[in-house]
């Protein structure tokens, strides 16, 4: 089957051919025939096969009639990140390149002005994320009584994040004779219950059993002790000894780890990048573009880039973390092998992932392999190693307590022995060097009677003799001074001059 069979547009068809596609996928090639019969679609398929263009193409079709209006949008799409939101404006650039339609992004971190701006003069397609398009609908500055097409993608991602109760909301704003298209990689009660709410005898499209891989890519499960040096250790050996490495995601589960690997990964000369939510709009999207464009080798990411992000011919994924929700094992892979191209994905496993490996290997249906020993033939950790993660300190030779490194405390003075490290023999030899050796190695409990009595006669001086005393004396005449002034009389004498009588002068 090719485009040419599905019922698009001229215009719509030659965007297509100009972008080097010739035939649809298995999710494309059943779903745009049935968008364009305008009938609700429910699609699942693994992430990686076309949901976009399944949904893009023949809405641009369908636009070609009619005229948008002002704060009026004909179109909605809700996207749950805003490089999700970015990526499908890019997709309706380029395929309505030689239509006259306009677009609108509503995401966070661009000003609202310039939103406004676009909405005022009418929009075809308005694609937004849910927080920010209800931020707008509460300003009065956007009516969902004109949409035509309603689009949720990514829905499971959608309730991970929280969204159901602000896409219900929306939902239960658009027109009820809107046409609704729903796209999601795996489909859980939450996600059922959505569909049966607001969709209206859809058409269920399954291209593929929910929450499975794509064949292409070569999966592997590396064991490793639970310390986060140990991780990094065996991370940056397995991007070292990768084959055909061309680029890769690296995988975490927290921010905060997503930023420490970064700066460990830097220190170690590879050429990498930071994504994760914390970061600025602008950081944010000139990171994925310069992991896009191939000055950037290894991006290291969230979950924020696991979900719907196309970026092509990425070689490698790499999990340090297993991930705590199964499904976003299979979003996360699915960020390499695309579009039939093979690709390798490797996860990071220690003690403590067990439960999270056990979940994965459930959800996929499918035993992962072992790249090198199993977890229970790791050796058994020594008793010094930490087993915290990214705590203070680090290893023995690292701590700043002196121990291993020269003997020398944090502030690099050196370090006094402890009474265990002098010979006994010292402490016994009855001469004035060896005294005075037993001095300044005994315990602090020893010397301290003879530093009593001098502390003690401080106390008993008298208060006027001390210095602090001396300190709060001048504070306490400026309070005295804020005080009102007392009246002075003349007492009980009056001076001579004025009982003078000054009469016949």
């Amino acid at each position: 089957m090719t485009f040419d069979e599905l019922g698009l547009s001229d215009k719509v068809l030659e965007a297509v051919k100009a972008s080097g596609y010739d035939t649809p996928t298995p999710i494309q090639a059943q779903a745009i025939p049935q968008v364009l019969a305008r009938r609700d679609v429910l699609g699942i398929a693994q992430t990686g096969t076309g949901k976009t263009a399944a949904f893009t193409l023949p809405m641009l079709t369908v636009l070609e009639q009619g005229r948008a209006r002002a704060r009026m949008p004909r179109t909605l799409i809700l996207e749950p990140t805003r490089e999700l939101a970015a990526q499908v404006e890019e997709s309706f650039t380029k395929y309505g390149a030689g239509q006259k339609l306009s677009v609108a992004l509503l995401i966070g971190g661009v000003s609202f002005g310039d939103q406004d701006m676009k909405i005022t003069r009418g929009v075809d397609v308005l694609i937004a994320t849910p927080g920010r398009l209800l931020d707008h609908i509460e300003r009065g500055k956007l009516l969902l009584t004109g949409i035509e097409v309603l689009v949720i993608d990514e829905a499971d991602r959608m309730l991970d994040m929280g969204f159901i109760p602000d896409i219900e909301k929306i939902c239960r704003m658009v027109p009820f004779t809107r046409q609704t298209l729903f796209f999601s990689a795996t489909m859980p009660p939450e996600i059922q219950r959505l569909t049966e709410t607001f969709l209206h005898n859809p058409v269920r499209i399954e291209v593929a059993r929910q929450s499975t891989t794509a064949s292409t890519i070569t999966q592997r499960l590396v064991a490793s002790q639970p310390q986060d040096w140990a991780k990094r250790d065996i991370l940056r050996g397995l991007i070292r000894e990768a084959e055909e490495l061309k680029n890769a995601i690296i995988f975490c589960n927290r921010k905060i780890d997503v930023q420490a690997l970064y700066k460990s990964l830097s220190r170690h000369g590879f050429n990498v990048a930071a994504l994760h939510g914390d970061m600025d709009q602008r950081s944010r999207m000139a990171a994925l573009e310069a992991f896009r464009n191939g000055t950037t080798q290894l991006l290291v990411a969230s979950d924020v880039a696991a979900r719907g992000l196309d970026i092509p011919d990425v070689s490698h994924v790499f999990n340090f973390d297993v991930p705590h929700h199964a499904e976003d094992y299979v979003h996360r892979i699915g960020r390499t092998g695309r579009a039939g191209r093979k690709g390798a994905a490797f996860t990071i496993v220690t003690a403590d992932d067990r439960k999270s490996l056990a979940g994965v290997e459930g959800l996929i249906k499918t035993s992962i392999e072992w790249q090198g020993p199993k977890l229970d033939e790791l050796p058994e950790p020594e008793p010094g190693e930490r087993r915290d993660r990214g705590g203070r300190g680090g290893r023995g030779e690292r701590s700043g307590r002196g121990g291993e490194r020269g003997g020398r405390d944090r502030g690099g003075r050196e370090r006094r022995p402890s009474r265990s490290e002098v010979p006994a023999e010292t402490e016994v030899v009855p001469t004035v060097a060896a005294e005075a050796v037993e001095t300044e190695t005994a315990p602090r409990e020893k010397r301290r009677p003879e530093r009593r009595e001098p502390r003690e006669e401080v106390a008993r001086a008298p208060q006027e003799t001390r210095g602090d005393d001396r300190r709060r004396e001048p504070r306490r005449r400026d309070r005295e001074d804020d005080r009102e002034p007392t009246p002075v009389g003349f007492g009980t004498e009056i001076p001579g001059f004025l009982m003078r009588s000054t009469k016949g002068r």
